[in-house]
């Protein structure tokens, strides 16, 4: 029998309002957050802690060391003993190594997603069932690609600490075994029609992913093999603009998880600010235009009750629409997860004011997903 959630009612220690959409771990709503952040710093980095030092990561991005790592845009420079944000890498001896594998091998797992999947891009993406873009030329069929499969690959490392983490579980294991981009590629099989890199986030295994992806496109160079990615956006920007190409040319695309538009809020969610998430996906816009059909570029947020509310999607959906009116942008049921497990499942009426907010922006492709979860 499933277990049966109980509502709460917490407090806001600042306004000492009562409400189900205060989390716990932050301690106050979004209004007193972004009123005065400053004050209530020590209470969001020790929560950000909360979900970091158990697992053995570094509470915050570490700096001071002689050794700066330039996988992810973190630019970590760890002193010696010390991990990376990630965990992946520390310095041992006066260098940064690798904590896994030999350096050249992804820290991950994978399996094969029998086609259409549920994937956050999949009102746009060729392998899915509402859309016929790009149909001839990236996908195995006209309608959806029934008997193909996406080689899902997810990596157990990340560039954010998200407090509500969807799949936090890579935090317990991250250090042991590694495949090469070699081996990898070989479970591209003539089944596989796409390939998603996710997680955790590939931002941090970057070199890893593209790596991987190049050699599985040499090995296949007559047939449809799409190249996508899901991110938080936290890349290097030069690595980032080579998973670009790749994902440009075999009709894949790169799909930006945009957490919120408030930095207080961003910052209080994920341990950090939005600045370089929306550089790269702004990095990204010529490619976009390049190749509109199918999209080569998506957005999506996840609608945390009472933090990621109307005013947050409405404000993410102006900047995209300044951008380009057409970028297609997915709305995302939440679901209680990880440190932020005592809020409850988006709510019907916030679901709705979302979509109403990004469509009033001027977006003229906005959808909702998980639409099971929603709750009255």
């Amino acid at each position: 029998m499933d277990r049966v959630r109980v509502q709460r009612q917490a407090r806001c220690d600042a306004c000492e309002s009562s409400s189900s959409e205060v989390a716990g771990r932050i301690g106050v709503c979004k209004s007193c957050l972004v009123a005065d952040f400053e004050k209530h710093r020590d209470r969001i980095e020790k929560a950000q802690a909360s979900g970091r030092l158990p697992y053995g990561l570094p509470a915050h991005v570490p700096q001071g060391g002689t050794k700066t790592c330039r996988l992810c845009g973190n630019l970590c420079s760890p002193k010696e003993g010390e991990t990376g944000y990630c965990g992946l890498r520390e310095v041992r001896g006066g260098k940064l190594k690798s904590r896994g594998g030999t350096g050249r091998e992804g820290i991950l797992d994978w399996y094969h997603d029998l086609l259409p999947t549920n994937c956050c891009a999949d009102f746009i993406c060729p392998e899915g069932t509402r859309s016929s873009r790009g149909r001839r030329k990236h996908a195995y069929a006209q309608g959806p690609e029934y008997g193909y499969r996406n080689l899902a690959v997810f990596y157990r490392s990340c560039s954010m600490g998200c407090l509500y983490c969807q799949n936090w579980h890579y935090r317990m294991d991250r250090s042991t075994g590694g495949l090469s981009p070699s081996r990898l590629a070989q479970a591209v099989d003539d089944r596989t029609a796409c390939i998603c890199f996710f997680g955790g986030d590939p931002s941090t295994q970057a070199v890893h992913a593209i790596r991987t992806s190049e050699i599985s496109l040499e090995r296949n160079p007559d047939r449809i093999l799409r190249i996508c990615f899901e991110t938080n956006g936290r890349w290097d920007p030069r690595l980032l603009a080579r998973a670009a190409r790749l994902s440009l040319r075999s009709g894949g695309c790169i799909k930006f998880d945009l957490k919120a538009w408030t930095p207080e809020v961003y910052r209080a969610l994920t341990g950090f600010g939005p600045e370089l998430t929306r550089e790269n996906f702004e990095r990204l816009m010529p490619s976009y235009r390049a190749r509109p059909d199918p999209p080569f570029l998506i957005a999506c947020t996840l609608l945390v009750p009472g933090y990621v509310d109307e005013q947050e999607v409405g404000s993410i959906a102006r900047w995209l629409a300044s951008l380009d009116a057409s970028i297609p942008y997915n709305l995302l049921v939440f679901h209680p997860q990880f440190r932020m497990e005592d809020l409850p499942v988006t709510s019907r009426n916030q679901t709705t004011a979302c979509l109403e907010a990004a469509k009033d922006a001027g977006l003229e492709r906005v959808h909702v997903g998980n639409l099971h979860l929603l709750r009255e």
